[in-house]
């Protein structure tokens, strides 16, 4: 075992059978949230955790799951971990396979897109943890498949996300159905206002670990904004991919959007995957997979991929949309730069991109620096889509009235529409 590994999380009254398997699974120093967590989680109090993405929240909740469910009889689910989609909940399972091995802790996931009747069977197997989606934990409530009365262990993971994704009213109901004698642990890189009524409901005089204040993003990663025009977007985006060969992940608002980028991306030469809501189960994983492996080097993702996706070595984030949420962008930003490394977060401005852009800068409390060869902004008596400049030229260079190879009017015009897919 590496001793040092040991010596450190030892530290944190952890047993020797978690203590090894820290030590396979690569864990060398505890990060400042699982320091400051695991000790009043071990202890059984309630935990409101805030730190950066990338910094060890995951472990930082399985660590005293494992822990505390140990001593406990087996034969019945005793902790219930909520996530927002269900990459980040196969994410949690893959943590707790890793860190619950020595301890023989069995868990399953029920998500939404999965097969119904394999996740009954994983139910009647009688798991220690349950991972779950909140739209099919419900689903399976109603049905009478998994019984919650057994549960002493609550975990909502990014809650702030579920709220944002509409989920509240599950969560409440998954809430009422939960024993009210119980430990809860709410963990998130932001907390904003409307989670002060949730924690009001979910949590007892919690113990608040704020490792870094809320949005705030990692030293590693250098941020820069390119100003450009809807139509010049695509270009723009070959050309910064050509320029390294760093991975890429690059978001857009909405799902067609995506399919469409993809396409195009692939036509290019490009080795890209696409991972978003419409797309089956199956699907997802086999394109995070392949952007994991190596397989491909772009993913072109909705914001479903901008919570808990843990992907070692991202080189390069791309806004390709600018997101409605400001505190999404500090999540999409996230992807890179993890545990301590460095890489770049790029993002494309339009002239109607301005409002978010200021949101964005506020809720960092700094501006986003100018990526290097792009322009000012144009006054926005210029940035109107379209307008014609006295050479007869459009913002993006072409003639005007002709049609960008990578996208119409009409796309533009849908793909502005905020998507906000429900992941159930």
């Amino acid at each position: 075992m590496d001793t040092s590994v040991q010596t450190n999380f030892n530290a944190l009254g952890l047993s020797k059978a978690l203590l090894q398997d820290l030590a396979v699974a690569g864990f060398s120093l505890p990060t400042p949230i699982q320091e400051q967590a695991i000790p009043p989680a071990l202890a059984g109090r309630d935990v409101i955790g805030c730190a950066q993405t990338g910094t060890g929240k995951t472990a930082a909740f399985v660590i005293p799951i494992v822990e505390r469910l140990a001593s406990l009889p087996k034969g019945q689910p005793q902790a219930l971990i909520l996530a927002p989609t269900r990459e980040l909940a196969l994410q949690i399972l893959t943590t707790i396979e890793k860190l619950g091995r020595s301890h023989r802790m069995s868990a399953t996931v029920i998500v939404g897109g999965a097969d119904m009747q394999a996740q009954v069977r994983g139910l009647r197997q009688q798991p220690e943890i349950v991972v779950a989606t909140p739209g099919r934990l419900l689903d399976h409530m109603w049905n009478g498949t998994i019984q919650l009365s057994s549960i002493n262990m609550l975990v909502l993971d990014e809650a702030d996300r579920m709220l944002d994704m509409g989920f509240a009213p599950q969560i409440n109901q998954i809430l009422d159905a939960l024993p009210e004698e119980r430990q809860t642990l709410l963990f998130s890189a932001t907390l904003p206002a409307d989670l002060a009524k949730l924690v009001q409901a979910s949590v007892n005089n919690p113990v608040r670990v704020m490792v870094t204040p809320s949005a705030t993003t990692a030293d590693g990663i250098t941020q820069a904004i390119h100003h450009t025009s809807h139509d010049a977007k695509a270009d723009l985006l070959l050309s910064l991919l050509g320029t390294d060969k760093d991975t890429a992940l690059v978001f857009t608002r909405t799902k067609h959007r995506a399919d469409r980028l993809g396409r195009m991306l692939g036509q290019a030469g490009h080795r890209v995957a696409v991972l978003h809501g419409d797309r089956s189960l199956s699907q997802r994983r086999a394109a995070l997979d392949g952007f994991k492996r190596g397989t491909f080097r772009v993913l072109v993702a909705t914001d479903i991929a901008a919570r808990g996706i843990d992907v070692a070595n991202i080189g390069h984030v791309i806004n390709f949309d600018l997101p409605n949420c400001p505190e999404d962008y500090v999540h999409r930003i996230g992807r890179t730069a993890r545990m301590k490394t460095t890489g770049r977060a790029t993002s494309f401005v339009t002239g109607e991109d301005r409002q978010q852009l200021r949101d964005i800068e506020r809720l960092l409390g700094h501006a986003v620096p100018l990526a290097p060869g792009s322009d000012r902004p144009l006054p926005v008596s210029q940035v109107r889509a379209g307008v014609a400049r006295r050479d007869g030229q459009t913002p993006s260079g072409r003639p005007h009235g002709v049609m960008s190879r990578h996208r119409s009017n009409r796309e533009m015009a849908q793909s502005a529409r905020h998507d906000r897919s429900v992941q159930r």
